[in-house]
């Protein structure tokens, strides 16, 4: 990888000092890329409104065209914080009014660019807050493609728009999973739901590899949702990024109920349960079944 020195024409941020991811990298082929540590962009979509786009400023690289609010990361930045703090920089979009959904990669080896799909959560009015926009606009899904469109974002847009209608959700049978390891949660069943809560909430927050729910794209950030019974109805009601149920009797037939009720508005539905009446019961709904053993295996490497 070779880090080029600046030249006419490159992103630039006129009104503060320069980062030093703020520069160009030339893969051994003679390609250029904007960020030294890769780059990122969000794309956030509106349910009501459509995809935030950004009409890019004519000094720019493909200045004039339309593209996804973003630019380079910084040193050490993962790729969600960066594509959020950029467009945050150039669009004002809050942090809070976003939920990421899921990442999709372009990597060339020396650098990549990750696009964050995110969802709309709090609807906000985009501001052009630093020189690099001349307008910003909530475009319609089906009108992107006809945009001038940044090459690199027009290259990636039909891949992206495929994905945008699906809706991964992970149902816990908390139960089950918390008993399929004897380390003695039986003493303090709502301890141990706590515990499997925390760090179900870490691996929310880091998200899935897409071939862990047999989606597209690279990583996926889903619905997480537990459904507790009995004494571990105790347990910790805020546990980030993920949702809390309390069966009010047979966890069996709330899961099945949540599930139901997530199939209908569209959603893809993963129950984690190594039971097989619950497992048929998921099945006949259209949902898929993972055993505990598989989250157990991705608890165990986050």
């Amino acid at each position: 990888m070779t880090i080029l020195p600046p030249e006419p024409g490159e992103p630039r941020r006129p009104h503060g000092p320069r980062d030093p991811g703020d520069a160009w990298v030339q893969a051994p082929s003679g390609e250029r890329y904007w960020g030294r540590f890769g780059a990122a962009g969000l794309l956030a979509l509106d349910p009501v409104r459509g995809v935030l786009l950004q009409h890019r400023v004519g000094w720019s690289h493909f200045g004039g065209t339309w593209a996804l609010p973003g630019g380079a990361r910084h040193e050490g930045e993962d790729a969600a914080a960066g594509a959020i703090r950029e467009a945050r920089e150039e669009a004002g979009v809050p942090h809070a009014a976003v939920r990421s959904r899921f990442e999709s990669v372009f990597d060339v080896g020396v650098w990549s660019y990750t696009t964050v799909v995110a969802d709309v959560v709090e609807p906000f009015t985009p501001v052009i807050s630093d020189p690099e926009s001349l307008e910003l606009a909530w475009v319609a899904i089906d009108r992107v493609a006809a945009m001038p469109l940044h090459p690199g974002f027009a290259a990636s847009w039909p891949a992206l728009r495929a994905l945008l209608s699906t809706h991964p959700a992970v149902v816990v049978d908390m139960a089950n999973v918390v008993g399929s390891v004897p380390d003695g949660w039986w003493r303090d069943r709502a301890g141990a739901a706590s515990r499997l809560l925390a760090r179900l909430s870490h691996l929310a927050m880091r998200g899935l590899p897409a071939s862990d729910l047999g989606l597209g794209g690279d990583v996926w950030f889903p619905r997480w949702i537990a459904v507790v019974e009995g004494q571990a109805r105790a347990a910790a009601t805020d546990a980030t990024g993920v949702e809390i149920v309390a069966a009010p009797g047979e966890g069996d037939d709330t899961i099945v109920s949540v599930a139901a009720d997530l199939r209908s508005r569209g959603h893809e539905v993963v129950v984690v349960t190594s039971d097989r009446g619950l497992t048929q019961r998921v099945s006949e709904l259209g949902g898929r079944v993972q055993g505990s053993r598989w989250l157990r295996g991705l608890l165990d490497s986050a």
